[in-house]
């Protein structure tokens, strides 16, 4: 037999290196494996365990019911060891066709309180009126997260979160999405000195979210919107935090500079130096009884109403040819005629036979009871007369459907309850939205005549004056001409041009007042 060859003496040297190495690599991973398991053990809070407890348990339940904390949260996220109950979302709905956003005026349940499918969860002002959000399941109120007040909710954003019957509510699990958009502002990197200089620019620009209102105080007086502190949701600049910069600064410009470099002489007060957009840095000051100074003012906040009002206005009167066109209407026979209605306890008003004429007068000209569309004209196979009510929110328009074929009574309560139900916020999206033809009439506040702005996509709308008296002939007399007083009303139509031109409006508007001045024939359905 022949003898085994022997290694070099240094092969045999490299070899025993090599596994050298890899003893010192195996035991680094062993350490680095136990101190892993011990930091785990520590973030682990176990209860107290009997001896019983600490054997095998089979129920999972059980095994999970001895040990809490966020450590083994954070180590097993399996829905099946997480204590949290799953939340039914219930976000921002579009409670109208052109809302975008919307207030949480008022909360109606509170969170444990529950929850019918039906049942009224809070009151959200939208861009047209103050309108319930109903439930759509039935459940626990177990989170809110947009308190009372909140403004400019977007749509889709989550407000409150509930919980199925026989969870427990207060176990809801908040979804770490919207944990971040509920705080109100990331943090900025502000130095603990006091404010920097107006000059002071960031060193790393961001882009900045700023409302309306905090852009114009900040342009209008030249501050750097980087050095206000932003307190509003998604690290929105709101006009709250314009003001307090706007304050800051004044108080720095007013107080006597520390080190600054003054000739001996006594310098005079002067303005401070405009900005390189050339408008004057005053701080917004008001005292009570003195006027303000140059270039101050109040800013009012607008509500969603107010806003939708002038951006329809504006599209409105920007995008539609505009055409008016007047008349005179006696009002005589309907003066007459409402006396011998109260005389049977029935009343109606002006306008109730103002909007039956005018219903009547579409039905029998119904190329005017058109509306404009992307594709051109359409013709409408509805009567439904837009009335304009003033709200403390703004004007708004209820809907009375059908009023060609309603009587002058059930005009008058139609109309009664909606203007009420527009006054107090409480309209429905169906009963403002669908108009074909718009009746705004200022008389009551004595105005004797005016031109209204169009409804959009309507083609008219027509403006109603108040009434005078006024002497005029009377040459249908046989004992000759006579003078007698007559009840006259003006009325302006405002119509489209691109739609009904000005002879079609003519037309309209001679039968409009035939329809008024000849009561008994239109009072009937």
């Amino acid at each position: 037999m022949s003898e085994p060859e022997l290694e070099p003496p240094a092969a045999a040297e490299k070899k025993k290196a090599l596994q050298r190495k890899k003893g010192t690599a195996m035991a680094a991973s062993i350490r680095l494996g136990q101190r892993a398991v011990f930091i785990a053990l520590r973030a682990i809070k176990p209860y107290k365990l009997t001896v019983q407890n600490r054997l095998i348990i089979q129920d999972k339940r059980q095994w999970t019911a001895g040990w809490t904390g966020s450590g083994f949260r954070h180590l097993f996220q399996s829905p099946s060891v997480c204590a949290g109950v799953a939340p039914l979302e219930v976000q921002m709905p579009a409670l109208s066709p052109t809302m975008e956003e919307g207030n949480i005026v008022k909360w109606l349940k509170k969170e444990g309180d529950e929850v019918a499918a039906g049942d009224t969860l809070c009151e959200i002002e939208t861009d047209k009126a103050v309108v319930v959000m109903e439930s759509n399941d039935d459940g626990i109120l177990a989170k809110i997260l947009v308190q009372e007040g909140s403004r400019g909710v977007r749509l889709g954003t989550l407000i409150a979160l509930m919980v199925s019957e026989g969870e427990d509510w207060t176990r809801v699990e908040i979804p770490a999405l919207e944990a971040v958009t509920l705080t109100t502002a990331p943090p900025t990197a502000a130095p603990p000195d006091p404010a920097p200089p107006l000059t002071t620019t960031p060193s790393a620009p961001k882009q900045l979210r700023l409302s309306p209102a905090a852009r114009h105080i900040l342009d209008t007086h030249g501050l750097d919107a980087h050095l206000a502190k932003a307190t509003g949701p998604r690290g929105l600049i709101t006009k709250e935090d314009a003001l307090k910069l706007l304050n800051q600064s004044g108080e720095r410009l007013s107080a006597p500079p520390a080190a600054a470099v003054a000739p001996p002489a006594p310098v005079s007060v002067s303005p401070p130096i405009a900005p390189s957009t050339g408008r004057p840095t005053f701080p917004a000051l008001s005292v009570p009884g003195k006027p303000g100074m140059p270039g101050t003012f109040t800013e009012i906040p607008a509500s969603n109403v107010r806003r939708v009002i002038a951006q329809r206005l504006t599209q409105s009167k920007s995008t539609i040819p505009h055409a008016y066109a007047s008349v005179d209407c006696d009002l005589g026979p309907v003066m007459k005629l409402r006396k011998q209605l109260a005389t049977e306890d029935i009343k109606v008003s002006v306008n109730d036979f103002i909007i039956k004429a005018a219903a009547v007068s579409l039905r029998e000209m119904p190329e005017v009871n058109v509306m404009w569309s992307g594709d051109g004209p359409q013709a409408l196979d509805y009567i439904h007369i837009s009335i304009a009510v003033a709200t403390p929110r703004g004007l708004i328009t209820p809907i009375i459907k059908d009023a060609a074929n309603k009587g002058l009574q059930e005009i008058a309560a139609t109309a009664k309850a909606l203007a009420q139900k527009a006054r107090d916020g409480k309209l429905l999206p169906e009963e403002y939205q669908g108009g074909s033809f718009s009746i705004s009439n200022l008389g009551m506040f004595g105005i004797s005549e005016f031109s209204a702005v169009i409804n959009p996509p309507q083609a008219c709308i027509l403006a109603v004056g108040g009434t005078r008296a006024e002497l005029r002939l009377a040459p249908q007399n046989p004992d000759g001409p006579v003078l007698h007083t007559q009840q006259l009303m003006t009325v302006t139509l405002s119509s489209d041009g691109r739609l009904v031109d000005d002879e079609l409006a003519s037309r309209f508007l001679e039968k409009f007042r035939t329809n008024l001045e000849q009561p008994q024939r239109v009072s009937v359905p």
